[in-house]
């Protein structure tokens, strides 16, 4: 067959232009899945899912012939008990991320972004496909640089934040929270602000969700990914005012969570001892991995609340990774991170037994 040309495809810059984002996990790596190796590259739960969803795919293989509810709406009625927020107010997502660009697509079309960096891609990515102009303010603890960022807020802007932040594992507090949501509120600024580790961190009461009915330019991102461990089914959603969901709902696709994901997210749901169980291995072995990786020369962690921990290496990056890998250890490189370079590396919070390890294979030289 003969291939004919000239077939013209009229595409905007911003898309011809568009860069994807770098993540951890071991495909992104460009490995195969292999249970021999320790992925500390991912944020997941340590413990996996959660126990009682085990038997749950093969009692769900009825559905694998059966096209799901586009509305998620079981799952719904669930996160409305789970989260306290009706579920008017829920927007189901195949995992947090096309959350994120739908969101985008629906609001930001050229309109300003403002990002605190280091933090997720994707925030960056999904606005830029969609027009917005970004600009950035770097801090490695908004704590710390609250007054500083709240004079950057300006009117009609949206404002990205991650709490706690990926990759620094600082959690943002709710008074500071708060004070980005008034100021933001009076200049009609939109506020994203993505929790999907918030349940994994050292104080999950930190979050805003129950400030949600205060302000209506409030969204907040949830995932069931790190939370409970279902990386593989994509399960995430976001709480917001009936307009925005409303929105949203508009030009979600149909069908974008599996039946099966959907049934085996509203059992996850029920096991919130998981969590509790996840929390205090976390909270444990995040100290381990902190104390004990900061006594190794050429390393220093950075604090973090969350299920992960910065760590600024004496060792470039790419390099200390492909070093782990040859001990079957995947770490993230955070040589990706706008505000980072080749000295950072990341690492997830695993059982104490990996932790060792890990910790064993930092100390070679």
């Amino acid at each position: 067959m003969r291939y004919h040309e000239g077939v013209r495809l009229r595409v905007e810059p911003h898309v011809a232009n568009h860069k994807t984002v770098t993540h951890g996990g071991v495909y992104s790596a460009g490995l195969e899945f292999d249970p021999k190796i320790l992925d500390f590259s991912s944020n997941v739960n340590p413990l996996g899912f959660p126990p009682a969803i085990r038997n749950d795919l093969k009692k769900n293989s009825g559905l694998f012939s059966v096209y799901p509810d586009s509305n998620s709406t079981r799952l719904k009625d669930h996160l409305e008990k789970y989260t306290g927020i009706s579920k008017n107010q829920i927007i189901i997502g195949n995992g947090a991320t096309e959350i994120i660009y739908n969101f985008s697509k629906a609001f930001l079309n050229k309109r300003n972004v403002s990002i605190p960096i280091p933090t997720f891609g994707e925030y960056e990515s999904a606005a830029k496909l969609n027009g917005a102009r970004v600009s950035y303010f770097k801090t490695m603890n908004l704590n710390q640089d609250i007054d500083n960022f709240l004079k950057t807020i300006s009117k009609n802007h949206c404002i990205f934040v991650c709490n706690p932040n990926n990759p620094t594992g600082v959690l943002t507090s709710q008074k500071n929270m708060l004070k980005i949501l008034d100021l933001s509120h009076d200049k009609s600024a939109l506020v994203f602000v993505d929790e999907c580790f918030i349940e994994l961190a050292s104080n999950p009461k930190e979050s805003i969700v129950s400030k949600l009915h205060e302000f209506d330019n409030l969204f907040i991102l949830r995932s069931m990914t790190k939370s409970f461990g279902l990386a593989g089914l994509r399960v995430g959603y976001g709480l917001g005012s009936k307009k925005m969901i409303g929105i949203l709902n508009k030009i979600k696709i149909p069908w974008n969570v599996s039946g099966i994901a959907q049934n085996i997210a509203i059992r996850a749901l029920s096991s919130r001892s998981h969590l509790e169980k996840t929390r205090k291995l976390i909270e444990k072995e995040r100290k381990f991995l902190n104390r004990s990786i900061s006594k190794i020369n050429g390393f220093l962690c950075y604090d973090s609340g969350a299920n992960f921990i910065l760590i600024k290496s004496k060792i470039n990056s790419k390099q200390l990774q492909k070093k782990l890998l040859r001990k079957n250890i995947l770490i993230r490189d955070c040589s990706s991170f706008r505000g980072l370079d080749s000295k950072f590396i990341r690492i997830a919070v695993r059982t104490h037994g990996e932790n060792q390890r890990l910790v064993k294979e930092f100390g070679k030289p």
